[in-house]
């Protein structure tokens, strides 16, 4: 049996949808130029706390029952799944929300977090030590813990973002998305094969964090990964089992981008479309701009998965994009 339905998917659009908003999927001109085919941009980054993550957490939570509600959640976050439980937390009246945060999380995603009252504790070097430490509080204080990526119930809110654009284009010949766990890119590679098994899905990783394209690449769920340095703060550390058992299956390759072209990702989508995005959303078109995916005659979406970036990384690119 399927881990992730289209059903399952098309439940978690009707209990997510009064609380999302279906972003807009927009053509940019000049990124078709440069590619050589038509793109489009699904901007996840106008999403309700800045990033698609609301979705899965909403769908999560809304499973519950009235006891699992009553004990609280946990959950191990960079920072925009922590948003997505937070505000989902509000929205079906959970008392309780205790995020993880790792020590290297951006501050502007920690600010926000700490603004939306949750609890949140900054500890563990890295996303996936953050995770063991949500983990074990979960066990100990008996809360609920909501994974970011290896759940079910997560998976398919996330696939509501493959809804969202097939309903605005029906045929797309190729969706890009960014993975970190790989929650996102399982559901919306459960809804393009589904509906149109042609339609080619890839992954875009950073080489800091080749967890996903390791995984595939070797038959096994890499579940924790020791990234290195990375403006991707939001795709660094391990894949996922359940994202692992979908991917197999259905995503059709995992290209791996350097720092530098994330970078000037970054810089262009400011510059050139006047949209703020994180590292780990602008990475979904780095390979159209730096030549490494040719689009010629082919219609193109990549996903700007979130925009919560620090003010202090945010001057350094504009630096580097304003250097001859």
């Amino acid at each position: 049996m399927s881990l992730v339905t289209v059903a399952d998917i098309l439940a978690a659009h009707q209990v997510t949808r009064p609380h999302v908003w279906h972003t807009p999927l927009a053509q940019s001109a000049e990124l078709s130029q440069i590619a050589g085919g038509e793109v489009y941009l699904k901007l996840e980054c106008w999403q309700r706390t800045g990033s698609f993550k609301v979705r899965g957490a909403l769908n999560r939570i809304a499973a519950l029952s009235p006891v699992e509600r009553a004990r609280g959640v946990v959950t191990a976050s960079a920072g925009n799944h922590g948003l997505g439980v937070a505000y989902a937390g509000r929205v079906f009246g959970l008392a309780d929300v205790v995020v993880f945060v790792p020590e290297n999380a951006a501050t502007a995603k920690v600010n926000r977090l700490e603004a939306t009252g949750c609890q949140v504790h900054r500890a563990g070097a890295d996303y996936d030590a953050a995770h063991r430490l949500a983990e074990t509080y979960a066990r100990e204080q008996g809360a609920v813990y909501v994974s970011a990526y290896d759940d079910p119930f997560v998976i398919a809110g996330q696939g509501t973002v493959g809804l969202e654009i097939l309903a605005d284009l029906a045929h797309a010949d190729v969706i890009l998305v960014p993975v970190g766990g790989g929650g996102l890119i399982a559901g919306i590679a459960v809804v393009a094969k589904a509906l149109h098994p042609s339609m080619r899905v890839l992954g875009v990783q950073p080489v800091a964090s080749p967890a996903a394209y390791l995984s595939l690449r070797d038959g096994r769920a890499y579940e924790s990964y020791p990234a290195a340095p990375t403006v991707c703060d939001g795709l660094a550390g391990g894949f996922g089992r359940v994202p692992f058992a979908i991917a197999k299956n259905t995503i059709d390759d995992v290209l791996l981008v350097p720092e530098a072209d994330i970078r000037r990702a970054m810089g262009w989508l400011l510059d050139r479309e006047q949209l703020l995005v994180e590292g780990s959303g602008a990475i979904a078109i780095a390979p159209l701009l730096s030549g490494q995916l040719s689009a010629v005659g082919q219609r193109v979406v990549t996903i700007l998965t979130g925009r919560n970036l620090d003010a202090s990384l945010l001057r350094t690119i504009l630096a580097e994009g304003a250097q001859p």
